[in-house]
C-alpha cells in the first residue's frame, strides 16, 4: 500500500523540474501533434486537458498555500504567479521562460492548425501558471505583514 505523507511538500528544485519537464512534453505534444494532426487528432486533446487539469490543482494549490501564508506575510498575485520581485531572477526566469515557451508553442500550432482539436492545445499552458504559483506560493520572499492600526 503506498502511503502519502501529509507533510510532504514539493521542493524548490522539485517544482522548477516538473516546469522543466511539462514544459517539454507540452511542446514535443503540440508540436508533434500539428506536424501528425490525421494520425493523432485526438492524442493533442488528451495531453492539453491532462495538463490544464494538472495546472487549475497547482493553481488552487497555490491558491491555498498564499492564503495560509498571508497571515504573517505580505503576499501579492503579482509576486505569487508573476514571481515579481519575490524570486532570484534565476528562478524567475526559468518558470516564466517557460510559461512563454508554453504559450507561444501551442498558440502557434493551434493557428497552424485552425478548426482542429490543435485547438486544445492553447489551454495546456495553465499548466507553467500553476507550477509558477505553486513556487511563488511556497518559496516567493515577501514582506511582514503591517500591523493593523488600533486607531478606529
Amino acid at each position: 500500500m503506498v502511503r502519502i505523507d501529509a507533510d510532504a511538500r514539493p521542493t524548490s528544485d522539485q517544482v522548477v523540474r516538473a516546469s522543466d519537464v511539462g514544459t517539454t512534453v507540452i511542446v514535443l505534444a503540440s508540436v508533434v501533434a500539428a506536424a501528425f494532426q490525421e494520425q493523432l487528432n485526438s492524442a493533442i486533446v488528451v495531453v492539453s486537458v491532462a495538463f490544464f487539469a494538472v495546472g487549475c490543482v497547482a493553481f488552487l494549490w497555490a491558491l491555498l498555500v498564499a492564503a495560509e501564508r498571508s497571515r504573517t506575510d505580505a503576499l501579492g498575485m503579482g509576486g505569487v504567479y508573476l514571481l515579481l520581485g519575490t524570486a532570484p531572477r534565476s528562478i524567475q526566469v526559468r518558470l516564466l521562460g517557460a510559461l512563454g515557451v508554453q504559450i507561444a508553442v501551442t498558440v502557434a500550432t493551434a493557428a497552424a492548425r485552425p478548426f482542429t482539436n490543435q485547438a486544445f492545445a492553447v489551454l495546456a499552458p495553465m499548466f507553467g501558471l500553476g507550477v509558477t504559483g505553486l513556487w511563488g506560493a511556497r518559496f516567493g520572499r515577501f514582506g511582514p505583514r503591517a500591523a493593523p492600526d488600533d486607531d478606529d
